[in-house]
């Protein structure tokens, strides 16, 4: 027979306390362990973390353990509060396995926290017959950890991008580090010139100073302070918003021109294409082509549009800045010619953005956005989330890569 005791003294032991005897409660339903100090061992004050004289003891206090073949576990002890010389006050003792902030032991929101990657945070709750409040809890005191310890290193290469989480037009400032290692820097609330700005004071310039590239769209106020703040890297405007803004502009010439054949009483030819227009074409089936093939044929805005979209794909094919920069200007000057206006708002947008765009083939196609779009797809996993607060602990603990504190065994 191998008691409990002897396991926890094995994975749980900490010096200066002792495993006095484990049992049952009084229903049969969860484990109590009692924890005692061993003979002689000092207490330890919470403020300096030194030893000190003891003052008095305090009434039995209960600590959630992890769970046990599925019984619930709690360690049960007395603290004692130290009379420090130091700190001149009467404070409670520090003990190793938890802090007075939580009922919970440091194991145990350790392990909920890992398992709170794997599954939802309410999943993870009705696994260990928990509540929700205590695995955010545990999540909070490991991103708390993981923030205040993690090594920054050199940032060469930077992504920064929003997502909406919630309805009515509020945002979230995402930066990402982008170079060899792939993680979630910084979360901001809005999308604003002041919200980004908050990156680079949290950052502090030394380690901002030292970035060499930038990826980001061309939303106005993070293009202002990149230009202000990070001047020395080279910026490159996202490839993957270009041609979602260009799939956008096509969808709206499709749009407007189907409700006109509708209302002038044509035949729907537009019916059903948004995807045969939207796809790429090797992405599409086979009767998705010889639809596209025989849509083509119609001398329509819409498929004007949709061969100026084609023919605009071409641009990435090369690798000169030089002749990357011709063909953006000589398609930029075919499309103001096309009396298509969705698509000449997209034309003068490139115009004006158009050394940021050459900045892609400058850094050698090296760097995109590419990542930073999957990062957002795992970032979405978290939408659900009602606060700010909680939204940002939940994408710091996915996505950041962040340290864990020690822990004295491996339960999960």
């Amino acid at each position: 027979m191998l008691p409990l005791i002897t396991i926890l003294n094995r994975c749980h032991h900490f010096r200066g306390f002792v495993y006095q005897h484990a049992g049952f409660s009084s229903d049969h339903k969860s484990i109590e362990i009692a924890v005692r100090p061993r003979k002689g061992s000092a207490a330890i004050c919470s403020r300096c973390h030194q030893p000190a004289p003891g003052y008095d003891q305090l009434a039995e206090r209960r600590y959630d353990f992890i769970p046990f073949w599925g019984f619930l576990v709690f360690l049960l002890y007395a603290m004692r509060r130290v009379d420090c010389r130091r700190c001149e006050a009467v404070v409670v003792e520090e003990v190793p396995w938890g802090n007075g902030k939580h009922q919970l032991t440091n194991a145990y929101m350790l392990f909920l926290a890992r398992w709170a990657r794997r599954l939802s945070w309410k999943e993870t709750a009705e696994a260990f017959r928990t509540s929700w409040d205590k695995v955010c809890d545990s999540v909070e005191h490991v991103v708390a950890f993981g923030l205040e310890h993690r090594t920054l290193g050199q940032i060469d290469a930077i992504g920064v991008d929003e997502i909406q989480y919630a309805k009515g037009h509020k945002y979230l400032t995402l930066v990402y580090q982008i170079d060899s290692v792939t993680r979630l820097l910084w979360v901001g609330k809005e999308r604003t010139i002041e919200s980004f700005q908050g990156f680079f004071t949290t950052m502090g310039e030394e380690i901002t100073s030292k970035i060499v590239f930038v990826c980001s769209d061309m939303w106005e106020p993070y293009l202002k302070v990149i230009r202000e703040k990070c001047s020395q890297a080279l910026h490159i405007l996202d490839r993957f918003h270009i041609v979602a803004k260009m799939n956008k502009a096509l969808d709206e010439v499709r749009a407007g021109e189907s409700r006109r054949m509708a209302s002038e009483g044509q035949t729907p030819l537009l019916k059903k294409s948004r995807w045969l227009l939207l796809k790429r074409e090797e992405n599409l089936k086979t009767e998705q082509r010889f639809r596209l093939r025989d849509l083509l044929r119609y001398n329509l805005r819409t498929v004007r549009a949709y061969l100026l979209k084609e023919a605009f794909q071409q641009l990435w094919d090369y690798n000169s800045p030089a002749w990357a920069g011709k063909f953006l200007d000589e398609w930029c000057r075919q499309t103001m010619r096309s009396r298509i206006e969705p698509m000449k708002k997209i034309a003068r947008s490139l115009r004006q953005h158009r050394e940021l765009i050459l900045n892609y083939f400058r850094a050698q196609k090296l760097l995109s956005s590419g990542v930073v779009e999957g990062l957002n797809n795992k970032a979405k996993v978290t939408y659900g989330f009602r606060t700010f607060r909680v939204l940002e602990l939940a994408l710091y603990h996915s996505l950041g890569k962040l340290p864990e504190p020690e822990s004295t065994h491996d339960f999960f």
